[in-house]
């Protein structure tokens, strides 16, 4: 498999970039191959995957879940999105920090947000089909997120002036404001 990946300003978040194969025909590309993710970094399986569809300004997050904590291989299939993974693990030097980038149909990169790290995007597109795989099954009980505008997180999600969000993500709480015991441990 030709894969191309680079590391991100904290670490643990890698960002992958799948070769594509491309003629008059279309094109062709493996979107996960264990031992070439395994040699690039990502340990781990993955247990289950998710597919979404999202309209233009739609901010899906700031998600983890604690007792049963995903790493997630995330990738967009059709459309664009700003994707964001922030740190939240207390006592991680990055505790607080983010990565942003785009993943987009167009440059089929893919980012890894490990467990310990709150996940959000943003539609850029008209709308977004967002592909993700998760190292463990969704918990419905052990929901947790954090405001996906926490201005103490800093995120530049662009001009979004009218974004599209669930009233649960309405009702998230400031970082600085979750309860402790509901933070995953940073393990180093």
């Amino acid at each position: 498999m030709s894969l191309t990946f680079e590391t991100t300003a904290i670490p643990g978040v890698l960002l992958f970039t799948p070769k594509v194969f491309g003629d008059d025909r279309g094109f062709f590309l493996q979107t996960y191959q264990q031992k070439a993710y395994a040699d690039a970094g990502l340990k781990g399986s993955f247990v289950q995957d998710n597919l979404s569809r999202s309209c233009r300004d739609t901010v899906r997050g700031l998600h983890y879940q604690l007792e049963h904590p995903q790493g997630k291989l995330v990738s967009v299939l059709r459309g664009a999105v700003l994707d964001v993974a922030v740190d939240i693990r207390k006592g991680s030097p990055t505790f607080g920090q983010h990565v942003a980038v785009e993943l987009s149909e167009k440059n089929r990169r893919q980012l890894y947000v490990p467990e310990g790290f709150a996940h959000a995007f943003r539609v850029l597109s008209e709308t977004a089909d967002f592909f993700y795989k998760c190292t463990d099954f969704y918990a419905p009980g052990d929901e947790y997120g954090v405001l996906w505008n926490d201005p103490a997180i800093g995120i530049d999600w662009g001009d979004v002036s009218s974004p599209v969000v669930s009233s649960k993500d309405l009702e998230m709480q400031l970082l600085a404001e979750v309860p402790l015991e509901q933070l995953p441990e940073y393990r180093g």
